[in-house]
């Protein structure tokens, strides 16, 4: 049996099963109260970026528009630009609250493309020139090294620093106006 010691999951485990929802987390989670609480760390008028709950590295987070599609070709086009300026200020936030060496950036797109969420979203993954060790080779194991809320902490204040940031209070996502 592989082990690995996650104390933040807990927080997901316990969690009120009132709380759920039929629908879609992506439409659903940026339109709630608390932004910390559902990872939502900034967003504009257009698109929001989520951490994602189960990281291929710490840092990793998604940049979502607002619209629910599936279908990129049907993005309009202030759509497409305010998803576009969200990531560059993630790019810009990651490089600031991480100083990674490089990222893996891509589009889910549909069904087909591997993630269980049919709203397209781009994955922003932070990388290091070494971040892989033996475990996931050997053990079929990838270790996490940061906390949820401590990537949270970091990731938020790059954004709050950006220029036109606007912070609304500490548990509301950064925002930016288009």
């Amino acid at each position: 049996m592989k082990q690995v010691f996650a104390p933040w999951r807990m927080e997901w485990v316990e969690r009120d099963s009132d709380e759920e929802f039929d629908g879609c987390v992506f439409c659903e989670f940026p339109r709630r109260e608390n932004a910390r609480e559902h990872l939502v760390v900034a967003r504009n008028d257009h698109a929001f970026v989520m951490l994602n709950n189960y990281p291929y590295n710490p840092g990793h987070a998604m940049v979502i528009p607002d619209v629910h599609e599936s279908d990129y070709a049907n993005l309009d086009d202030e759509t497409l630009l305010g998803h576009a300026h969200l990531k560059q200020r993630t790019f810009d936030a990651m490089e600031a609250a991480f100083g990674p060496d490089g990222f893996n950036a891509g589009l889910n797109i549909g069904e087909g493309s591997g993630g269980s969420i049919d709203h397209l979203h781009t994955h922003v993954v932070p990388r290091w020139s070494g971040d892989t060790n033996f475990m996931p080779v050997i053990s079929d194991t990838k270790v996490i090294v940061e906390g949820l809320d401590d990537t949270y902490e970091k990731l938020h204040a790059a954004f709050a620093e950006q220029e036109d940031a606007t912070v609304p209070n500490p548990d509301a996502a950064v925002s930016f106006e288009e």
